[in-house]
């Protein structure tokens, strides 16, 4: 069984387990040993007691850490209806581990909260405007046009976020297939970018394509297109004016390994570990302010994942960074 199970006697010693029960409490011989010596949770304790003692059944969760990991349980303890010779109770406890379930559960409501949390912000802009054109802005010949401009801005904001989270479910779910096939890399770094050249005219970013006009992979072009777009985008947003922003090709023993530098702001050590997680930005205000959603780099890692590869991201504050994207050699 899945299920650890402990049968506890009337004096509190254990006098039968299952190798599961074993294995959450540490790999520990159990039999014949006190409740309250191989477990220190008071919890458990008090409900084999409960049930010893009061003739109680007991169902809760618990927390259980074990070896340097938090495990979390839902515990049932039942009394027995059978006694011994002496006409002593014993209660038998059934631990059902949920901690997968508790973790996509916590995953599942910081979803909802961010997403709640990232469309009220533009939907909000757009009835506040909506509003002073109703209340007399459309004959602010002035300020109306102004006024549309932010509507419109805010309903592509929405738009563009609601497609990247149907995009990054869609991957999370195992919905999307790769397609791999034999491409060269260079004209699709110059596609992409030039798609997004006049964004960049803006900033005056100079961009160099250093990849060789003969490196062909093995993947699948639509989504090494997805991923450049994202990085591109990112790189852009946190790009000074006058920055440069480049493509670069190595190759290791069984990668490829595809490079976008930039000569940006950089982020911070501690943000590095966290900076591929959903919704989660170095600069929350100013990245709104720009129009990210915060799921663009997350979609960039698991597209990677699901060719085999992966992504990575070195930086340095205030000198640029650099994001890596590996992918296997053969197809």
């Amino acid at each position: 069984m899945r299920e650890g199970i402990i049968l506890v006697e009337h004096d509190g010693l254990i006098s039968a387990s299952n190798d599961a029960a074993s294995d959450f409490l540490g790999g520990k011989d159990l039999e014949s040993k006190e409740l309250t010596s191989v477990i220190g949770n008071e919890a458990i304790c008090e409900a084999f007691r409960s049930a010893l003692e009061n003739n109680e059944r007991t169902e809760t969760k618990v927390a259980i850490r074990i070896r340097n990991d938090n495990r979390v349980f839902d515990m049932r303890v039942t009394p027995l209806s059978f006694a011994d010779k002496k006409g002593h109770a014993s209660a038998i406890g059934i631990f059902y581990d949920i901690t997968r379930l508790e973790r996509l559960e916590k995953v599942r409501q910081e979803f909802l909260s961010n997403v709640s949390h990232e469309l009220r912000t533009p939907l909000t802009s757009i009835l506040a405007f909506v509003e002073t054109l109703e209340d007399g802005g459309l004959d602010d010949r002035e300020n109306n046009r102004r006024f549309i401009e932010v509507i419109r801005r805010n309903a592509e904001r929405m738009h563009h976020l609601i497609d990247d989270i149907l995009e990054l479910s869609a991957i999370e779910a195992g919905k999307v297939e790769i397609v791999a096939r034999k491409f060269l890399l260079a004209p699709l770094v110059d596609e992409v970018w030039s798609s997004m050249s006049r964004k960049a005219e803006k900033k005056n970013i100079l961009f160099t394509n250093e990849v060789s006009s003969d490196v062909a992979i093995f993947a699948d072009s639509r989504r090494i297109e997805q991923i450049l777009t994202n990085l591109f985008s990112n790189a852009m947003k946190f790009t000074r004016e006058g920055g440069c922003i480049g493509v670069a090709y190595g190759r290791t023993s069984a990668f490829h390994q595809i490079r976008v530098i930039d000569n940006g702001e950089g982020i911070a050590a501690e943000q590095l570990p966290r900076i591929f997680e959903r919704f989660y930005r170095t600069d929350t205000a100013r990245s709104r302010e720009l129009g990210g959603t915060g799921l663009g780099l997350a979609i960039v890692k698991h597209l990677s994942r699901l060719h085999g590869g992966e992504a990575s991201v070195e930086s340095t504050l205030g000198k640029g960074s650099t994001f890596i994207i590996e992918l296997p050699l053969a197809g």
